[in-house]
């Protein structure tokens, strides 16, 4: 858009949106250039800014008006700079979007209510072994301790720990059939 004519001027003629056709055929492609370095390269993103920045020309007419300055480029790229970096400022203060095909690779976990209640069970189902059995698997798995610490502790042959462990995780898997997969 050259000096002299306003996107509100309709003594002249034109409309609105003539005059906003023709400052898209004078200065869409220096604006359109300008946001796509600015966007990364992002065409979809530089058009949009393109056009946020043609409607911020449209909203504020005395902005653009020829007494100011030889040409309205300088204004135009200024308010498209300032929005692409309002627009990055927006992105980066938003988490990352997330796909639906990413979301279908997401391993599911159990929520806390999920992992009580099946704690509950566990206890429930090991005060059902016999106590031989239940302080093996108790050293074992439950606080971390080696076959050799166990029977250390206990004073039984490793062995014998062993086959207590085994047992006791097959009396288990009668329990608590739903859990079978997770005590293997």
């Amino acid at each position: 858009m050259t000096a002299g004519i306003t996107l509100m001027d309709r003594t002249h003629g034109t409309t609105a949106e003539h005059e906003l056709a023709a400052l898209q055929r004078e200065h869409g492609r220096p604006l359109f250039a300008l946001l796509l370095r600015l966007s990364d390269g992002d065409r979809q993103r530089a058009e949009d800014l393109v056009q946020e920045t043609l409607v911020r020309a449209w909203q504020h007419p005395e902005a653009l008006r020829a007494d100011d300055f030889d040409s309205v480029r300088p204004w135009l790229l200024t308010v498209a700079r300032r929005l692409a970096i309002d627009a990055r400022r927006a992105r980066q203060a938003r988490p990352a979007e997330v796909g639906d095909a990413d979301l279908e690779n997401v391993r599911v976990c159990a929520d806390h209510a999920e992992r009580a209640a099946a704690a509950l069970d566990v206890r429930e189902a090991v005060k059902t072994l016999t106590p031989e059995h239940r302080e093996v698997l108790v050293l074992v798995y439950f606080q971390g301790a080696s076959v050799a610490e166990a029977a250390a502790a206990l004073g039984i042959p490793p062995g014998t720990v062993k086959s207590r462990a085994y047992y006791a995780l097959r009396a288990l898997r009668r329990v608590l059939p739903g859990y079978a997969a997770d005590l293997r």
